[in-house]
């Protein structure tokens, strides 16, 4: 049999990879233009309006590390992302063995109910959530003072202290859904012949479930924390439009103030692109170092388990 070198087998499978270039157009189009785009425009002093782009180099970068309206949004986006994903991963797997019990009737309906919320839009979410938590007439404050639970209305969206929590509830509600799904995918894995054998020897439900069933899906909780946890600090949409960053700053994350810097400036302040830019440079390599070290943790943790076998 002959060895086909590269350039043959390239060429051979000629037409293959003709169906990747639109995928490559859009992804250089989309993906990889804007990042390029981004390191350039952080070398530059410029609003974004006209030719008077001014090369500063490393500056932007410089004049980050003393600004302290940057330092908190960058601590304000990690925060949100650990007060959103165990709960969110922890809630979501609960449902996901709930759901996934044969015997329960009507599972489909409630998967469907639960993951409703994911394909509603976050700016139809976003304005509800701003009538329903409204101080003035809202339902939920109405409900909280008639049950007694509160004697006085709370401002979820205008007070400093609960804004963040408040947001987090929300986004937890609108994304549950979408993680259930992972694990509902995870728990497939498990072989019906698992159950039947520990029924037969009269194993309990919860030993099955600790003992058997999370061994075998655990690996599957670094990619499904890695998804939600990257997912969490993307969460522009929804802060955007139930608070936009205030009261205070308070709610303001890191993509909210690379918009707000970029093209939302305060009152008497011009838009600073370059500035912006170099936010969003350092915002992006700690997302990429977030993933590497996850990646590096998720490949120890394959290696160790054969030694435990």
């Amino acid at each position: 049999m002959t060895t086909l070198t590269l350039r043959r087998r390239l060429w051979l499978s000629r037409i293959d990879y003709l169906f990747l270039i639109p995928g490559l157009l859009i992804f250089g189009a989309f993906i990889l233009w804007p990042m390029l785009a981004s390191f350039y425009y952080s070398t530059l002093d410029w609003t974004g309006f006209g030719e008077n782009a001014k090369f500063v180099g490393l500056k932007n970068f410089t004049d980050l590390l003393h600004d302290e309206f940057f330092y908190a949004a960058f601590r304000r986006s990690f925060s949100f992302m650990l007060m959103t994903v165990p709960i969110q991963m922890l809630l979501a797997l609960v449902l996901a063995i709930i759901l996934n019990n044969k015997l329960l009737k009507l599972s489909t309906f409630f998967r469907a109910m639960i993951f409703l919320p994911v394909v509603t839009p976050v700016a139809v979410i976003g304005i509800i959530m701003v009538l329903l938590l409204s101080p003035f007439n809202g339902p939920i404050n109405g409900l909280l003072l008639d049950t007694g639970l509160v004697t006085r209305v709370v401002d979820f969206l205008g007070s400093p202290t609960i804004v963040l929590w408040t947001l987090a509830v929300i986004y937890v509600w609108k994304w549950t859904g979408i993680t259930l799904i992972y694990w509902l995918a995870a728990l497939q894995t498990v072989p019906d012949e698992l159950y039947e054998a520990a029924k037969l020897d009269g194993v309990k439900s919860w030993q099955v479930m600790v003992y058997m069933v999370m061994p075998i899906i655990a690996p599957f909780a670094g990619v499904i924390a890695l998804i939600s946890a990257i997912n969490a600090l993307n969460v522009f949409p929804l802060i955007q439009s139930t608070t936009q960053g205030g009261p205070f700053f308070s709610s303001e994350v890191m993509e909210v103030y690379i918009f707000r810097t970029a093209f939302a400036p305060a009152s008497g302040q011009f838009p600073r692109l370059g500035y912006a830019s170099a936010a969003g440079v350092i915002f992006g390599l700690s997302i990429i170092a977030l993933t590497i070290v996850q990646a590096i943790l998720m490949r120890r943790i394959r290696r160790k388990e054969p030694t435990h076998g």
